[in-house]
């Protein structure tokens, strides 16, 4: 949901230093990779109960998830860096509340119902982007990307927001879970509405 409005103040800034970052030979495959790095860092910092260097990588991690697609629009974007990228991004949405599940076996269940909502959320996404590519649709509120994304109320923003809210309130995480969860999978429910109608043959 805040993702658009995230995208109009980041992009300009990102946008300068991700030609400042091609000009230094640096490519964005290497930044996404980079990036999966501080992600896996940082659920391996949650895990052991590390949270201000949780916090730090965490940053660090989003901050390249957002140069890499800078330093693709400096340069050539491609299709094997779409790929790569969004897989990097749900191996590290999947990560940290793993490593939250690691940190403290009580909170497993309310985790494992994060993770499932995850689950359904991410197959409505990417079948959404498979339908829209078929049909030669385009989307430009989240910029530009290497595949359809489709607006929902739990969006790339609202998740980072959730996991920073559970390292700093560990005690919160069975609560920030599934209340998060819920909110994800009406996202999906909404894409499915949206889908059904979207794509309806037309005789």
């Amino acid at each position: 949901m805040l993702d658009g409005m995230m995208r109009r103040l980041i992009d300009p800034p990102l946008d300068a230093l991700g030609r400042r970052a091609a000009r230094l030979g640096l490519g964005a495959d290497q930044v996404t990779l980079l990036g999966l790095g501080f992600g896996l860092a940082c659920a391996g910092c949650i895990a052991l109960r590390l949270d201000l260097a949780a916090l730090a990588l965490l940053a660090v991690s989003r901050l390249c998830d957002g140069l890499d697609g800078a330093l693709a629009r400096a340069t050539r974007p491609s299709d094997r860096g779409g790929f790569l990228d969004i897989v990097c991004d749900f191996v590290f949405y999947g990560a940290v509340p793993l490593a939250f599940a690691w940190r403290e076996p009580a909170h497993a269940l309310p985790v494992a119902v994060l993770l499932f909502a995850f689950y359904v959320n991410g197959a409505s996404f990417l079948a959404f982007a498979v339908m829209a590519a078929k049909r030669r649709l385009e989307s430009t509120g989240r910029g530009a990307k290497s595949l359809y994304f489709s607006a929902g109320l739990a969006e790339g923003t609202e998740t980072i927001a959730c996991f920073v809210a559970m390292i700093l309130w560990p005690s919160l995480v069975p609560l920030l879970a599934l209340g998060f969860a819920a909110l994800t999978l009406v996202t999906a429910a909404g894409r499915v509405i949206l889908a059904w109608t979207t794509f309806a043959d037309r005789r």
